[in-house]
């Protein structure tokens, strides 16, 4: 029983790894990961990189050939746009905040620049790894699916500021 017993822990310490439990926490209020239950997003936990930035570190640059989906676990990333006046703030995004998921659709540039307001600790999905979710495991994949379709659809039907303010004025 004891030797049975160390093989589990070796095999399966990504679900016993009590370390996990904020990152775990903060996953499971990211709205591309809704409806998947603890043992699927400790998995994610375990196969996603987790990569730790610096105050100041670009993320990714306007214009680059979008590559992954990245989740905030700890800090703050912030989103720019290069306009006419210089950059301009789009947002800047917190734990469970995610950015890039376009990239899982495909490979589009990036409509915009990500620089690490502060130190972060992101957690990044590769398209390569999306790809093989979809082959390999149909429930998370289909979930994650259905979850970006929802957000893709709300972002479609978003006003823009500039309409908001017409129609308030009008």
């Amino acid at each position: 029983m004891v030797f049975e017993s160390k093989i589990v822990k070796k095999y399966f310490a990504w679900a016993l790894d009590d370390a996990k439990e904020p990152s775990l926490r903060v996953l499971a209020e990211v709205p591309l990961f809704k409806g998947m239950g603890k043992g699927l997003l400790r998995k994610l936990l375990t196969d996603l990189i987790e990569k730790k930035y610096v105050s100041g570190d670009i993320i990714f640059h306007e214009g680059d050939s979008g590559k992954a989906l990245y989740v905030v676990l700890d800090g703050s990333v912030r989103i720019s746009k290069r306009s006419n006046s210089g950059d301009k703030t789009l947002a800047v995004l917190g734990p469970g905040s995610h950015f890039g998921e376009l990239a899982l659709v495909n490979q589009y540039a990036r409509f915009a620049t990500v620089t690490a307001e502060e130190d972060a600790v992101l957690l990044i999905m590769y398209k390569s790894y999306f790809d093989d979710l979809i082959r390999g495991n149909s429930a998370v994949s289909s979930r994650i699916l259905l979850n970006l379709a929802s957000i893709l659809s709300d972002y479609i039907h978003c006003e823009r500021p500039e309409e908001k303010a017409e129609k308030e004025s009008a």
